[in-house]
């Protein structure tokens, strides 16, 4: 059986999907690295909103993707950018994430860590800003999840400098009551993000993380960094306090991140190892042996399908994320929290099915097959 797909300069190519999934088998916890996957949210297909509309979630399929990320070993990384935080699900869906999740975490066993930010408020003072993170921090502590704190379009926009990020930083560092992980976003995942830590300057940048850190080790468990530059992640890891992790974000380059090199090495917490997860969960196993040229042979060939589902404009990646779950099998629909499935093209979505299908991502591949052709056939294109 074919299939044909438009490529990007609008004319249709055959192409023979595979008919058998990569073997893919659970195993053993993890012992060389930690590695959460940040999880996307399914959307219920059936409620009556709009794009403005508080997000209508659908919590079974939600909680039951987490549970398929679990069982493979992977942690997950709860209300994170991936859920489409401050794109279609507001605070208060967030909050109510965090608690089922948090609970579905204890109830079987897994690993979670979810994010504090302040998108409870659109703008505000220092003041404002130190007391939304505040809040949600509590309800993180109170879930019983780690606490990653994520970056603030409003502290972004508030702040005047440097000082003002060591001092909110500071502040909320001395009352967490366990470490956490700080979160380093771009402004490839998020334009109001530009300048963050106080200066467009990525040197003068760093420093100032760095400068947040070294103020309180014992309060940081490690550091998420999604700049989508390697070299720089390199670098940072290797001025970070002994005992302080690095979690790589980076999408395009993170087998090589994770692998390491002879000063170190980076964890996860990775936004494409939501499509990715069994894959990259075996991945990891073989590097637990040491088998390192295992490891890189079984990740480096995924790359290509991160870098198309997190290609310009990078922040619309859940949309591939979604549709790569829909043919998966893991949700009944491909629709989005505020209408997301839009975002992309049809082109791009025939890529990543593809890319998606050479790689075996897919358990059952004629359902794949299937549910492609039904998208093709809403655009018009007929088999």
């Amino acid at each position: 059986m074919t299939i044909r797909l438009p490529g990007a300069d609008g004319a249709l190519r055959t192409y023979e999907p595979r008919t058998e999934p990569l073997a893919v088998t659970a195993g053993t916890p993890f012992t060389s690295r930690t590695v959460f996957s940040a999880a996307h949210v399914v959307a219920d297909p059936f409620a009556d909103v709009s794009p403005d509309s508080p997000a209508a979630v659908d919590w079974d399929a939600t909680l039951a993707f987490r549970r398929h990320l679990w069982s493979h070993g992977l942690g997950v990384a709860e209300a994170m950018d991936t859920a489409q935080r401050g794109m279609g699900l507001d605070w208060a869906g967030a909050a109510e994430l965090i608690r089922r999740s948090a609970a579905e975490a204890t109830s079987v066993g897994g690993r979670i860590a979810c994010g504090v930010g302040t998108d409870q408020i659109a703008s505000g003072s220092l003041a404002e800003v130190r007391a939304a993170y505040e809040e949600q921090l509590a309800l993180v502590e109170e879930s019983g999840a780690q606490a990653i704190l994520m970056a603030s379009r409003a502290l972004a926009a508030a702040a005047s400098g440097p000082e003002d990020y060591l001092e909110v930083y500071g502040h909320l560092l001395r009352q967490a009551a366990e470490p956490v992980v700080l979160h380093w976003l771009g402004p490839m995942f998020d334009p109001a993000l530009e300048g963050y830590w106080g200066s467009a300057d990525l040197d003068a940048a760093t420093d100032t993380f760095l400068d947040v850190i070294a103020a309180h080790p014992d309060k940081v468990d490690g550091i998420k960094v999604s700049l989508l530059d390697a070299q720089r992640e390199i670098d940072i890891r290797r001025r970070l306090p002994k005992g302080v992790r690095c979690y790589t974000g980076d999408d395009f380059n993170y087998p090589e991140l994770i692998a390491g090199d002879e000063q170190g090495f980076s964890h996860a917490l990775l936004g494409i190892f939501d499509p990715l997860g069994p894959l990259a969960a075996q991945a990891v196993r073989v590097l637990d042996t040491g088998d390192v040229r295992g490891f890189r042979d079984l990740l480096d060939p995924t790359v290509g399908l991160s870098r198309h589902l997190f290609q310009t404009p990078t922040r619309f990646y859940k949309t591939g994320v979604v549709f790569l779950a829909w043919l998966a099998g893991h949700q009944t629909h491909f629709t989005m929290v505020g209408g997301l499935q839009s975002a992309r093209s049809l082109p791009h979505f025939a890529t990543a099915y593809e890319l998606a299908d050479g790689l075996g991502l897919f358990p059952d591949p004629k359902l794949a097959e299937e549910r492609m052709k039904t998208l093709l056939s809403v655009y018009g294109v007929n088999q």
